[in-house]
């Protein structure tokens, strides 16, 4: 049985810094709020629209101010993401070597389900993956296990014969949770420290490296 392989999508297969940034601080600025360069918004993405906004905004900040930048963000990001958003270099051959293999392929994501959506399905053509799943309401976000194993379900694989594959330390906690493999890659939005110390069943440096990897 081949193992089911669930991907991270910013920062595992996409490179969406620039976009978030973009939009993130046009949010902010019609919101008379300061503004923060890519290399700081790297630091707050992974957990959601909401904890983003959270993160990029003063403490004090009420829900309404809240409401009125994530809806800001929202709003931008819906039409600008193609802008701001790449593929990483040799993911595409990852992915169509692994899909060839007869791997079972996923995306699990914290970014919400519309976008995940519709992201995969235009960077992404020419992949059939099983399941894409973004983050929707009333459905806990990773690192809660509920996607993860709805994504197993759906590939008919138990959780041990599935791998979460991500950029983050939450991406290991998640693959903890939910009884799964946890394979840990370095050119996302996580330092390798951080990586190393979340303690990552596998750690690896670039898409050619995974297809080497025993999955």
């Amino acid at each position: 049985m081949k193992t089911g392989l669930i991907f991270d999508l910013d920062g595992t297969l996409v490179d969406s810094l620039q976009g978030i940034s973009d939009s993130l601080n046009l949010a902010l600025t019609a919101s008379d709020l300061p503004t923060h360069p890519p290399s700081v918004v790297r630091g707050f993405i992974g957990n959601g629209a909401r904890i983003l906004i959270q993160r990029a905004t003063p403490p004090e900040a009420s829900g309404a101010l809240l409401d009125t930048v994530e809806k800001a963000f929202k709003a931008d990001y819906d039409s600008t993401w193609p802008t701001g958003t790449v593929v990483y270099d040799g993911i595409v051959d990852l992915l169509e070597t692994l899909q060839a293999r007869g791997y079972p392929l996923a995306v699990l994501s914290n970014k919400p389900h519309p976008f995940t959506e519709a992201m995969v399905s235009q960077m992404f053509p020419g992949i059939r993956f099983s399941s894409v799943l973004g983050q929707r309401p009333g459905i806990p976000h990773k690192p809660d296990p509920a996607g993860a194993l709805e994504i197993a379900r759906t590939l008919q694989r138990p959780p041990n014969h599935c791998a979460i594959i991500g950029d983050s330390t939450m991406d290991i906690e998640t693959a903890r949770n939910a009884g799964m493999r946890a394979v840990a890659v370095t050119w996302g939005f996580h330092d390798r420290e951080r990586l190393m110390a979340a303690g990552a069943d596998v750690m690896v440096d670039t898409p050619e490296e995974l297809v080497r990897t025993s999955l």
